[in-house]
């Protein structure tokens, strides 16, 4: 019966995080997670120029 809770639970989180991807996407985000997407102009490629931006 726990396996069976623990699997559910695994599930659960996997579709969260499924679902704000999808959603990340529908909404135009370039580099979903980076605290900076929206700033950013060009493609995530490690690096974020808008980080200097702040200065």
């Amino acid at each position: 019966m726990e396996n069976v809770i623990v699997i559910l639970i695994l599930l659960i989180i996997a579709t969260g995080i499924i679902w704000y991807l999808i959603r990340a996407k529908r909404k135009g985000e370039t580099c979903i997670g980076c605290p900076y997407a929206k700033r950013c102009s060009s493609k995530c490629d490690g690096g974020c120029s808008a980080k200097s931006d702040n200065k």
